[in-house]
C-alpha cells in the first residue's frame, strides 16, 4: 500500500512527502527532476511528467492514494490530458486522491467526478511562502517593500498546514466529494505582514503604498506581462471574501492549530537577511 505524491519537489509536495513519512506511510515521490529531490529516508523517487502520460508507466502501480496537482511545469500550465491521468490512476486501483488547487471546472477534476475514485479538492488561500518569492531579494537589497493595497486583508496559510491537511485526508479519508478551503489562523493586512516580518528578521523594513498605476509601472519594469499585471490588480484589489475569512479546516482535519505568519516569519527569517 503506497501513497503517491506528484509535484513532489514543489513547495507543498515536498512537505506532503514529509508528513506521510512522519506518519509511517510508504511514499512514492514523482518529480520531473529527481536531482532536486532531498526526501526523508525510505521515500521511493520516480521520474515522470504529468504532462506526458507515456512517462508515467507504472507510476500508479500499488498506489492506494495519490496527491495530485492540476498543472504542468513551472508556469502552471493546465494539464493537457487530465482525463488520461485519471484513467491511469483508476486502472491501477487508486482509491483516493487529493487535488491541490482543485477547481470543479478543471479537466482533471471533471474526470475524477465520474471515475469512482474518492476525491477531495484542496483550496488554500494565499501561501505564506509567496513572501519569499516576492519579497526576499527586495528586502535584502533595498530594505523596503513597495506595493499597492496596504490595507488588503489575507488569511495567509502556512505551506506545512496545507501539506498536513493533504496527508491526513489521504491516509484517513472521509472527505470524498468535498472542497476544503484552507487558511491560516488570522487575517492580516499587508502593513501587518511587513511589521511581523520586520520583527522576525530584526530589521525595520519600510513600506511604501503604491497607487494602482504606480504598481502597474513597477510590475512592467519587473518584466511582467499585461495579462499578469491585470490579474494582480484584480486579485489584490478585489480579494474575494474567501481569501480573508478564517476557517478552521486545519484544526478540524489534522487536530493541530494552524500556524500563523509570525511563526512562518521566524522559521524563514534568515532568507530575508543580507
Amino acid at each position: 500500500m503506497t501513497f503517491l505524491v506528484t509535484g513532489a519537489t514543489g513547495t507543498v509536495g515536498r512537505l506532503v512527502v514529509e508528513e506521510l513519512r512522519a506518519a509511517g506511510q510508504p511514499v512514492r515521490a514523482l518529480t520531473r527532476n529527481p536531482a532536486r529531490a532531498a526526501f526523508p529516508e525510505g521515500v521511493e523517487v520516480v521520474t515522470g511528467d504529468l504532462a506526458d502520460l507515456d512517462s508515467l508507466t507504472g507510476v500508479f502501480d500499488g498506489v492506494v492514494a495519490a496527491h495530485l496537482i492540476n498543472f504542468a511545469g513551472d508556469d502552471y500550465t493546465p494539464l493537457p490530458d487530465g482525463a488520461g491521468l485519471v484513467r491511469l490512476a483508476a486502472e491501477a486501483g487508486v482509491r483516493r486522491v487529493t487535488v491541490l488547487g482543485g477547481r470543479a471546472d478543471g479537466g482533471l477534476e471533471q474526470a475524477l467526478a465520474t471515475a469512482g475514485i474518492e476525491w477531495t479538492l484542496l483550496e488554500p488561500v494565499e501561501f505564506m511562502s509567496n513572501t519569499l518569492r516576492w519579497w526576499a531579494q527586495t528586502i535584502k537589497a533595498e530594505g523596503i517593500i513597495k506595493e499597492p493595497f496596504g490595507d488588503r486583508l489575507s488569511a495567509l496559510v502556512h505551506e506545512r498546514d496545507i501539506a498536513a491537511v493533504a496527508a491526513t485526508v489521504l491516509v484517513e479519508g472521509g472527505h470524498g466529494g468535498e472542497t476544503l478551503t484552507i487558511t491560516g489562523p488570522e487575517a492580516i493586512t499587508l502593513r501587518d505582514k511587513v511589521a511581523i516580518l520586520s520583527a522576525a528578521i530584526g530589521t525595520d523594513v519600510g513600506f511604501v503604498e503604491l497607487t494602482v498605476d504606480e504598481a502597474r509601472a513597477k510590475w512592467r519594469g519587473d518584466g511582467m506581462g499585461e495579462g499578469t499585471i491585470e490579474f494582480l490588480v484584480n486579485a489584490l484589489g478585489n480579494t474575494p471574501e474567501a481569501g480573508y475569512t478564517v476557517v478552521p479546516t486545519v484544526k478540524e482535519i489534522t487536530g493541530r492549530d494552524a500556524r500563523g505568519f509570525a511563526q512562518w516569519s521566524a522559521e524563514n527569517a534568515a532568507a530575508f537577511r543580507s
